[in-house]
């Protein structure tokens, strides 16, 4: 198996009240497994089962559709379990927030630019936080389990924050109030590792 489910680095019900440990369950457990069992079945016997996930999505323009979009979806859970964590929230400092006052002016329009994304963002999709080419942030979505990484997205750079808008990420606990489920999401982020990615970016 060329890729491998991580287990999520904390309890289930570690970001109750946010996000509820069922969702979190099923969410890790059935969707995040599936698409990796998915992925792996659909590269097994190419030149891409040697590749890493990030060579893959560089070149998904050259693959299946089933490597799409299993490969998005196990590369964006990856990232969505690793950005969040319990007793986080609050924002950013150092170097990150320096950048996204001089990229996006100010902590309180990223804020505002994330939520937007994530919320009219049609149908299923993610926001992200990417770090672009030129080395300036931007807030930008993509539909279905597709990013920033891949060759055929409209805006291209490497993801620091992602938030999963498909409805298996929130329906049980927020229904149709998307925004609710948004709002609550500023309080698992963990900035930390945000800005350890902005650097890595960087």
């Amino acid at each position: 198996m060329a890729f491998q489910l991580q287990p999520l680095p904390y309890a289930f019900n570690a970001l109750e009240p946010h996000i509820d440990a069922r969702t979190m369950e099923i969410h890790h457990d059935k969707h995040h497994a599936a698409y990796t069992t998915n992925l792996n079945n659909a590269i097994a016997g190419t030149e891409w089962e040697s590749k890493t996930i990030e060579e893959i999505l560089a070149n998904i323009s050259k693959i299946t559709p089933a490597v799409r979009n299993n490969g998005g979806g196990f590369y964006n859970h990856n990232l969505f379990w690793e950005v969040m964590a319990p007793n986080a929230g609050g924002t950013p400092s150092g170097d990150l927030a320096a950048a996204i006052d001089r990229d996006l002016g100010g902590f309180d329009k990223f804020k505002e630019m994330f939520s937007a994304a994530a919320a009219t963002r049609f149908g299923s999709g993610w926001a992200w936080l990417i770090v672009t080419a030129d080395k300036k942030l931007a807030v930008t979505s993509t539909p279905n389990q597709d990013n920033t990484l891949m060759d055929i997205a409209d805006v291209k750079g490497t993801p620091i924050l992602g938030l999963d808008v498909w409805e298996h990420a929130y329906y049980l606990n927020y229904q149709n109030r998307r925004p609710d489920y948004i709002g609550a999401f500023y309080n698992v982020i963990n900035w930390d590792v945000v800005a350890a990615k902005f650097a890595s970016a960087m």
